[in-house]
């Protein structure tokens, strides 16, 4: 801004000084058909001084009133990019570190349900394999008294049908031989068949 108003004063000073030399340059002017060039015509000198009044006084507004008002703008936005740019750049440097922190966030809570879902399931395991044992053991019990219980009433069972197995036998011998056997020898010849695995 200070070298534009360096100009203007310098552009300023060159054409005040050029102004004589334009006097000097008039009376050819005219002659050649440029009667805005007549200085000695009053209305011209008037017309020439005005209008150096009129561009000083423009020339002085711009310099002292627009131009500084300009030159504020300007700083002042120049200042409010340079404060914005400088806000996006740490928001977007507190945007990534918060990405990174998300991130690891994210990978350390992953690592730990894995880790937590692997305890859980080798939890399950054992404690699946432990009521598969205890369910083992409580079926062979069972069995065993099933098998037991069977055994019992097997004996039980045949106990029972040594009389009438004795008496059947003693009859049929009778009817086949007409003479009725010893009952001992019968009772001796069923417990013999009785004891004999099936």
């Amino acid at each position: 801004m200070r070298l534009s108003v360096s100009l203007n004063r310098h552009s300023l000073l060159a054409g005040i000084s050029g102004l004589p030399l334009l006097v000097a340059a008039a009376p050819g002017a005219r002659a050649a058909g440029m009667p805005q060039l007549d200085f000695k015509n009053p209305l011209v000198t008037g017309q020439v001084i005005w209008g150096g009044i009129i561009f000083l006084f423009f020339y002085l507004a711009l310099r002292n009133w627009a131009l500084p008002r300009v030159e504020t703008v300007l700083k002042n936005r120049n200042e409010r990019i340079t404060g914005d740019l400088d806000q996006a750049h740490s928001a977007k440097v507190e945007a990534d570190k918060a990405v990174r922190e998300l991130k690891e966030t994210r990978k350390t809570a992953a690592a730990e349900s894995q880790a937590h879902l692997d305890a859980v399931l080798e939890q399950e395991k054992v404690s699946a394999a432990q009521r598969l044992a205890e369910i083992n053991a409580k079926l062979e019990a069972e069995i065993a008294s099933a098998e037991a219980g069977v055994a019992a009433e097997r004996k039980r069972a045949m106990e029972s049908l040594r009389p009438i197995a004795s008496d059947v036998a003693e009859t049929l011998v009778q009817r086949l031989t007409g003479k009725a056997p010893d009952r001992a020898s019968v009772e001796a010849a069923v417990a013999r068949v009785a004891v004999q695995p099936a």
